[in-house]
């Protein structure tokens, strides 16, 4: 009988490791593909892809429970099977060495996906023309924004990820002269006046606007599709150095009436210790050292289509930065992004109606490893054809009388 280790060996060597996680990452894609009507592209690379296993519920149990492998436990297994058959299948030689960049530049490509799901961040940037922005807004990711607006030149901005509110702790910062205490937190809600919201409990709030304090959220499931939006909605309670300040709801949008549109919630102002506060729940930002501003929008249609069929969409921007340094004009357009300082703004939507462009950012450090992996892989392939061509010449070179 083999020892443990040799049989342990053999194991992430073999062959049949490899057939079985390539089958298993078909059918992975497959299911995926079906879950995307339902998921959504993101909900789909969270569940299927960037997870160990896929979790499912099963007759209304809260516990999710593990039914398949995950990207990253198949991934991660077919990394070290590759490692594994370099180390000991495969021989150092110069006839080899095509194999050698080929399998270099998968086990990159498998290094960077991992990387891009660990570390890409995707935001958005709305603006109109004229309008200027140093931020970008996270398109699933909310916080709780308190903001001292006492000096007029400057806002002092102190943002609570929502994690900690959903947490329902009391939340202390150095830079806030009273603690945050979150009395109910809901990642998704319609927040609608007590009329629409029979059986629910009263509001707790009893500061902000005397209308909003009637207004009731409900709970709702999470959505992970591309055309909803989670609307999180929550009950805060501040509590100063002598006692309960007030307690309001914050969320992002109002239903006043079914049959209209929500309205967005702008902050709310309040006074405390002799200062000038807004407190509101809003998306997640992330400032940047320049600001863009919004020249122009172009939006171009194939001419005689109706519905009309989108040609081109181009946002003209001005990059000016906080030092000094850049002050230009740059365009974006569909497939030419602008990458400055480690970011991509890609043209997202557009409304020429309003003269409104939406830029999507990305965040991605190894955004690089991809276009080197399949060059590597490519470069490999051509290797080892050519050596291979070469050998065959030169065979039937020597076979001629």
């Amino acid at each position: 009988m083999r020892p443990l280790t040799r049989q342990f060996r053999d194991f992430f060597v073999s062959l049949e490791l490899t057939v079985i996680l390539l089958a298993l990452s078909i059918i992975l894609i497959f299911w995926a593909t079906l879950a995307q009507t339902d998921l959504g592209v993101w909900g789909v690379q969270q569940k299927f892809f960037h997870s160990f296993f896929v979790l499912q519920r099963f007759g209304g149990s809260s516990f999710p429970f593990p039914v398949f492998p995950g990207g990253y436990f198949i991934g991660g297994l077919l990394l070290v099977n590759l490692l594994a058959a370099h180390f000991y299948r495969f021989k150092y030689t110069w006839r080899k060495t095509g194999i050698w960049l080929s399998h270099t530049g998968v086990i990159l490509l498998l290094v960077g996906e991992l990387l891009s799901g660990l570390w890409q961040q995707e935001s958005q940037m709305t603006f109109t023309e004229g309008q200027s922005k140093n931020y970008a807004e996270s398109f699933r990711d909310n916080e709780l924004a308190v903001v001292d607006t006492t000096d007029p030149k400057v806002d002092k901005v102190v943002a609570i990820p929502e994690a900690l509110l959903a947490k329902g702790d009391p939340i202390q910062s150095p830079k806030l002269p009273f603690r945050i205490i979150p009395k109910f937190y809901t990642p998704n809600s319609v927040t609608v006046a007590p009329a629409l919201a029979q059986g629910q409990a009263a509001s707790m709030a009893d500061q902000g606007p005397p209308f909003l304090r009637q207004f009731v959220p409900l709970p709702q499931p999470v959505t992970y599709k591309e055309d909803e939006k989670n609307l999180p909605a929550a009950y805060v309670e501040l509590d100063g150095p002598d006692g309960p300040i007030g307690t309001w709801l914050l969320a992002e949008e109002l239903v006043t009436d079914p049959g209209q549109q929500p309205l967005n919630m702008p902050p709310q102002h309040f006074d405390f210790g002799g200062h000038s506060w807004k407190i509101s729940l809003r998306a997640t930002r992330h400032y940047r050292p320049y600001e863009l501003t919004l020249l122009k929008v172009t939006n171009d249609v194939f001419p005689g289509t109706n519905p009309p069929i989108p040609k081109n969409f181009s946002s003209r921007v001005r990059i000016h930065s906080d030092d000094g340094r850049d002050n230009r004009e740059v365009e974006i357009y569909m497939n030419n992004p602008l990458r400055y300082r480690g970011l991509t703004y890609y043209q997202y939507q557009m409304d020429k109606a309003s003269n409104l462009s939406v830029l999507e950012v990305v965040s991605n450090p190894s955004w690089r490893l991809p276009y080197i992996a399949c060059a590597l892989v490519a470069l490999g392939l051509v290797i080892q054809f050519g050596i291979h061509l070469f050998a065959f010449a030169g065979r039937r070179a020597a076979a001629r009388p």
